[in-house]
């Protein structure tokens, strides 16, 4: 795919990642997949998420529902102002992007008068809580001592975990089913430049690939995506909460429809400045990579750690029901430039050709005690 030229600056940067990634195979021969997105997209000072380049909005590579418009937090925060009472007295956020998603938060919950005791963030990337600090404290300098910026997991916490477009940037395993087996696809070196390889799956990967019972084409192969660190990653979570909801939005499918043999190429996706391509290997720091989520497994993973699944539907039905069309109405008169624009990124949001259908919403929590208003309609739990 034709792709703009990242300028000077940037081309050295990636190549700084490049010759460490190319020195880990001098040793190792052979990466997992999930092992170089872990570099490309976190490796400290050179990744992706823990670079310096714009990632968000009109100049960055991608634009998130908060970019789009306040009215995805206002919507969002219904659910919020249902459940803390409840659960404690706790927001975190993890990975809060720039900062808006927080902020529109806490601006509605203030004027609702249900504001959290305290709005944590955790964040891996240093220039995006330099941006998220600046964000908040322009727009609600009042609430920014609410505001903490955690380094790693809590170790216990009662309230509500906020995850929007995480899951699809967690390191994946890349699988081949092909005729004479089950084959986990990684990254070699030749010739100085990063090429594919795959090799035999094996341990945890081959265990995990068998369960999903893979179709295996006559001849070709099916190619899919394993996040095996996604369930971890909600284990961690499930040890930590006494009492609480986490809220995971992100786009994906439910197992029987993720695998499905038309899916033949998987989900894998790289964005750079606002062009899709598939091109994982090219420009390591430059590109965000993701994957689609498999909403089954992150559930299984939840229940399996003693958390109840509440919830699952699309992202449509879920704002819808918190309210986002009466949001959309307070915003004044019909003809106005501000209700046209800001209707617009509702449709956005909602129409299922955009992220209405193809973005998700899945509910885990312990020791709630109310049905969840933003699945009260359109509810798919039996798709899971």
């Amino acid at each position: 795919m034709d792709l703009p030229t990242p300028d000077e600056v940037a081309l050295n940067h990636s190549n700084r990642l490049l010759q460490l990634i190319l020195g880990r195979l001098a040793t190792e021969d052979w990466l997992s997949f999930a092992d170089y997105m872990s570099m490309a997209l976190y490796e400290p000072g050179l990744g992706y998420y823990s670079g310096g380049s714009r990632k968000f909005g009109p100049g960055g590579d991608f634009i998130t529902a908060p970019e789009l418009t306040p009215l995805f937090g206002q919507a969002l925060a219904t659910q919020l102002a249902q459940v803390l009472p409840a659960v404690g007295p706790t927001i975190i956020e993890a990975g809060a992007g720039t900062g808006l998603l927080a902020t529109d938060l806490l601006k509605e919950m203030a004027q609702r008068g249900c504001l959290p005791e305290h709005y944590d963030i955790l964040e891996v990337s240093g220039e995006l809580r330099e941006r998220q600090f600046d964000t908040l404290a322009k727009a609600v300098p009042e609430l920014i001592s609410r505001v903490r910026w955690l380094e790693r997991l809590p170790e216990r916490f009662d309230g509500v975990l906020i995850a929007n477009e995480v899951l699809d940037v967690m390191p994946v395993h890349i699988l081949a089913s092909r005729p004479d087996g089950l084959f986990e696809r990684g990254v070699a070196a030749r010739d100085g430049a990063l090429c594919w390889a795959d090799r035999p799956a094996r341990g945890r990967v081959l265990e995990a690939a068998q369960a999903l019972d893979l179709p295996v084409p006559e001849d070709g192969e099916y190619v899919t995506e394993l996040n095996l660190a996604g369930g971890a990653w909600i284990r961690e979570w499930a040890a930590r909460m006494e009492r609480g909801l986490m809220l995971l939005v992100d786009y994906g499918y439910p197992r029987a429809e993720y695998y499905l043999p038309s899916r033949s190429n998987g989900t894998l996706l790289c964005y750079y400045r606002h062009r899709a391509h598939g091109e994982a290997l090219r420009w390591p720091g430059l590109n965000d990579i993701t994957a689609f989520v498999d909403f089954t497994a992150v559930a299984e993973a939840g229940f399996e750690a003693g958390l109840d699944v509440l919830g699952y539907t699309n992202q449509a039905h879920f704002l819808f029901n918190c309210g986002i069309l009466e949001a959309l109405e307070r915003r004044g008169p019909q003809e106005s430039a501000d209700y046209i624009r800001a209707a617009r990124a509702v449709q956005r949001l909602t129409a299922p050709h955009e992220m209405g259908e193809l973005f998700k919403v899945l509910a885990l929590g312990r020791r709630l005690p109310v049905p969840l208003q933003g699945f009260a309609r359109g509810d798919r739990l039996h798709a899971l």
